[in-house]
């Protein structure tokens, strides 16, 4: 049996990100969380001490690094295992892990968001408005809304890499997907409606994907570790996913997702790498209402629009608690965030000033361990307890 050593707690106050250039945005919101009584901040770092360790030995991945903080400090950060179930580095808040549908909102909510909030694109616009040769039954009905909210009759995924590895050609069979329910009739979770927001940001922005999310999201939020294709010098630092025999072994700087690969890495539902140092800025600027380091980049009428719960557990791109899934039990109805099927979530609470971040590589070696879900809402459901809540 392989000996795998537990990385030392990591706990530390960064700056306040933007407090002073936010703080006029929302007083009695700031007030409000002047007022509350301490946090417990000692039984919070406990927990993902705990949590962590017992996932580690429970074998739910090999490594995983998780990150607690709220809009201006970080509250707590604790790193175990290795990169690999063979002898390999420790995780760090640097080492880079594959966000496999961190992806949606990392990257393509945040684009989608700038471009709402410029007018380049419309909630309610139909699909077709960009793409009129998008075209097939009921297609007509889709709207940029819909795919937002996995609601556009769209289905999860189609198989498509079994038929070809040509980039062109399955963008074509992506593109060409029909619809498999009349739009708005039920919430399907589809990476193929999120390849088409994709599409749409790259058609109206006349960029590709990564170049304006690098140019428009990473590099404003000073995100420098998080991109698309990490070049082969931060292999040592990437967390390998799974054994693929189609791709030679063992997945590590590449995309995990079969699609987002053939589809040459860079797509709108997969592809982006980041480390825990890039997701705790993202996560403090989204609950700094779009602002870090005294930079917008986001705007805070588009997260307010964004993160309201449109239909089931959905709002605009995001997720919201519904008692069932990671969120756990105790996250207020203003709260939101995403999983990653490599084994990554992300969960903001504004309303209880709150974020928790989970990094893991569990699909390593196989995607059949699914233990990482209770490691999420045990999580949650810790860090929310040790909290003063303002509501469940």
């Amino acid at each position: 049996m392989l000996a795998l050593l537990i990385v030392p707690l990591i706990v530390g106050c960064r700056p306040a990100a933007a407090a002073s250039a936010n703080a006029s945005a929302q007083p009695e919101h700031d007030m409000a969380i002047a007022s509350r009584p301490p946090r417990s901040d000692s039984a919070i770092r406990d927990s993902l001490r705990q949590i962590l360790d017992r996932a580690l030995r429970d074998s739910a991945f090999p490594g995983a690094i998780a990150v607690v903080g709220t809009r201006a400090r970080v509250i707590g950060q604790y790193a175990v295992g290795h990169l690999d179930w063979a002898p390999s580095p420790a995780p760090n808040e640097h080492t880079l892990w594959d966000l496999a549908s961190l992806t949606k909102v990392v990257g393509l909510t945040s684009g989608i968001m700038q471009l709402v909030e410029k007018g380049d694109i419309s909630l309610d616009a139909p699909l077709q408005r960009y793409f009129p040769s998008w075209t097939g039954p009921n297609k007509e009905r889709v709207t940029i809304r819909h795919l937002l909210t996995h609601t556009s009759g769209l289905p999860s995924f189609k198989p498509y890499d079994e038929i070809t590895h040509d980039p062109d050609s399955l963008a074509k069979l992506m593109f060409s997907t029909q619809l498999d329910t009349l739009p708005g009739a039920k919430m399907v979770y589809s990476d193929i409606g999120a390849y088409m927001l994709g599409r749409t940001l790259e058609k109206v922005t006349g960029q590709t994907l990564d170049a304006y999310l690098a140019s428009h999201v990473f590099q404003p939020a000073g995100m420098s570790e998080t991109m698309y294709k990490p070049p082969a010098s931060l292999l040592p630092r990437i967390a390998p996913t799974e054994i693929d025999p189609r791709r030679g072994g063992l997945v590590r700087g590449k995309v995990h997702d079969e699609r987002a690969y053939y589809l040459g890495g860079v797509s709108a539902h997969a592809g982006i790498f980041s480390t825990a140092h890039d997701l705790t800025r993202f996560a403090q600027m989204y609950l700094n209402n779009g602002v870090i380091d005294g930079v917008r980049v986001l705007p805070a009428s588009g997260i307010a629009t964004f993160t309201v719960r449109q239909v089931a557990d959905r709002a605009l791109g995001w997720q919201k608690p519904d008692g069932m899934n990671s969120a756990g039990h105790f996250m207020s109805p203003e709260a939101f965030g995403h999983t990653g099927f490599t084994g990554t979530s992300i969960w903001m609470d504004p309303t209880n000033d709150v974020f928790i971040i989970l990094l893991s590589n569990r699909v390593n070696p196989t995607r059949a361990n699914t233990k990482i879900g209770r490691v999420r809402v045990a999580l949650a459901d810790a860090v929310l307890s040790a909290l003063p809540r303002v509501q469940k």
